[in-house]
C-alpha cells in the first residue's frame, strides 16, 4: 500500500481500478505548507502533498461514478444506528475518525481525520480493514473528528461508465496554479506554497526562516520527511503515484515530468533524514518547483 485513501478504495471496491487511478480521480497531487504556532508549544509544521482540502475519497467516488450516500449526525446513538443499518443492508461502509484515537495510532494533541473501512459490527466489537476495537473506542474516535463528526459513506452500488479522468487532471492543474480557498491563505497552496517552503528553508536571517524558527533541526527535518513520505501522501510527495495515473491516462509526457519531480522530492526526504542543512534542502525544493512548473504547463 502506498496511499491510504486510494488503497482503501481499491480494497473496498475491488481491483477494476488501480490504486494510481483512484488517486488521480480523488484529486491527485497538491501542496499545502503551513507552520502553526500555539502558546507554550514549539512550531508545528504541516505539509500536505495530496489534493487538499476537499476529501479525496468522496471526490474519487464521484468521478468514478460509484453510487454512494454521505451522512452526518451529531448524535452517537443515531450514528451507531446508521452504521448498523448500512452494514445490515450489505453495503460497504467508510467512516471518518480521528486517527489518533485508534489504539494502534500514536497519541497526538490535535485531532486529525482519517477514513477507515468498517467491515463488521458484532455486538460491542467493530472490525475495520486494518484492525478491530471496542464499539466504545470506535464511537470515541468517530465522535472526535469534529468538523465531520460521525461521517459515514455508504457505498450503494458499483462504478458505471468511464471515469472522469480529464476532469480530474484539469482540477489538479487548477489547484496547483490558482486559488484553493479563495482567501489570503492561498499563498500557502500549490506552486506558491512550494516556493514559500523553498524560500523559508533558505532564509537564515528573518524570524520566518527555518534557521530561527526551528531551532531543533532534527525534529523539524524528521517532521518534513514524514509529511512528504507518509502522512496525507504517498512516498516522494505522491509524485510517482501521480505519474502512474498520468501514464494510465495516456499523458506520457506529463507522466515523465512528474516521475522526475518525484525523484527530486525523494532526494528532499533523504536529505532531511540525513540532517542536511536547511539551505541545502531549500535548493532541492526549489529544483522540484522548477520541474513542477513544467508539469503543470503540460497538464
Amino acid at each position: 500500500m502506498t496511499h491510504h485513501e486510494s488503497a482503501l478504495l481499491r480494497r473496498v471496491l475491488g481491483e477494476e481500478l488501480s490504486e494510481a487511478m483512484w488517486f488521480g480521480l480523488g484529486g491527485g497531487i497538491g501542496f499545502m505548507y503551513f507552520v502553526f504556532e500555539y502558546a507554550g508549544e514549539p512550531p508545528h509544521l504541516s505539509v500536505i502533498a495530496q489534493a487538499h482540502p476537499e476529501p479525496m475519497l468522496a471526490r474519487a467516488l464521484d468521478r468514478a461514478g460509484v453510487p454512494h450516500e454521505i451522512r452526518h449526525t451529531g448524535s452517537a446513538k443515531v450514528a451507531e444506528r446508521n452504521l448498523r443499518a448500512a452494514l445490515g443492508a450489505g453495503h460497504r461502509v467508510v467512516c471518518r475518525v480521528d486517527r489518533h484515537r485508534l489504539p494502534w495510532r500514536p497519541d497526538f494533541p490535535f485531532p486529525e481525520p482519517i477514513d477507515v473501512d468498517v467491515l463488521d459490527l458484532d455486538g460491542d466489537r467493530v472490525r475495520l480493514g486494518d484492525g478491530d476495537l471496542s464499539l466504545e473506542a470506535f464511537l470515541g474516535a468517530w465522535s472526535a473528528a469534529k468538523k465531520e463528526r460521525h461521517q459515514l459513506v455508504e457505498i450503494t452500488g458499483t462504478a458505471g461508465g468511464r471515469p472522469d479522468v480529464a476532469g480530474a487532471i484539469k482540477e489538479t492543474a487548477a489547484r496547483l496554479t490558482g486559488p484553493v480557498l479563495g482567501n489570503n491563505f492561498d499563498v500557502n497552496f500549490g506552486l506558491s506554497g512550494m516556493r514559500k517552503l523553498a524560500e523559508q528553508l533558505g532564509d537564515t536571517s528573518t524570524k520566518q526562516g527555518w534557521t530561527r524558527r526551528f531551532t531543533d533541526a532534527g525534529v523539524a527535518l524528521e517532521r518534513l520527511a514524514v509529511c512528504l513520505d507518509v502522512e496525507y501522501t504517498a512516498p516522494a510527495a505522491s509524485r510517482p503515484l501521480f505519474a502512474e495515473f498520468l501514464a494510465e491516462a495516456g499523458e506520457d509526457d506529463a507522466s515523465r515530468i512528474y516521475r522526475a519531480s518525484g525523484e527530486i522530492w525523494a532526494d528532499v526526504v533523504s536529505a532531511a533524514r540525513a540532517g542536511e542543512s536547511y539551505p541545502r534542502i531549500g535548493e532541492l525544493v526549489a529544483s522540484a518547483v522548477r520541474e513542477e512548473e513544467r508539469g503543470v504547463a503540460r497538464l
